[in-house]
């Protein structure tokens, strides 16, 4: 149930999107990621910003409008 006290918990207004990962969230789930392999390249990509893309397309289903 929407309360005062817990609205702000729930805000996600302060996201570039609403399915971005709030600082807390990434923390959850950052170390459940492997680090890179040794050797090779190193990885060009931030993981977060990723995770971040995949979250979107699950939230919106990629829609037009989105």
């Amino acid at each position: 149930m929407w309360t005062q006290e817990n609205r702000a918990w729930y805000d996600r207004s302060k996201l570039r999107y609403p399915s971005d990962l709030t600082d807390e969230e990434w923390a959850l789930i950052r170390t459940l990621i492997p680090p890179a392999k040794p050797g090779g390249n190193k990885r060009t990509v931030e993981v977060r910003a990723v995770v971040n893309g995949v979250m979107y397309i699950l939230s919106t289903g990629c829609q037009w409008a989105a």
